[in-house]
């Protein structure tokens, strides 16, 4: 799960800017979202869904790809999806279809 990679952006462009702070950050991110009483992947869907509430579609789309990569299969992905517009409604689904690269 590489934080800087060209589906962050936004982090890629602090890297060059405040080195220490991307390591910071991305320490506190790994250690949060590595398996540990929650599966990672679970971790990571969680994230999903509050990235399609927030409308954050290219959250979703890149931590869908981190969920499969953490063993998430398709089906937990859409229930994920189907999870954020219970709690979000029709934006977050729109949002929520990000996940799908197809």
């Amino acid at each position: 799960m590489e934080d800087s990679s060209p589906s962050r952006p936004w982090l890629a462009a602090l890297e060059p800017r405040d080195p220490q702070f991307v390591d910071s950050y991305t320490a506190l991110r790994e250690r949060i979202l590595k398996d540990g009483a929650i599966p990672a992947k679970y971790k990571i869907l969680m994230g999903m869904v509050a990235d399609a509430i927030a409308a954050h579609a290219d959250g979703v789309a890149s931590l869908a790809d981190d969920a499969r990569a953490a063993g998430a299969t398709e089906a937990e992905i859409t229930e994920a999806v189907e999870v954020g517009y219970l709690y979000g409604g029709t934006p977050a689904l729109v949002t929520g279809v990000n996940a799908f690269t197809e």
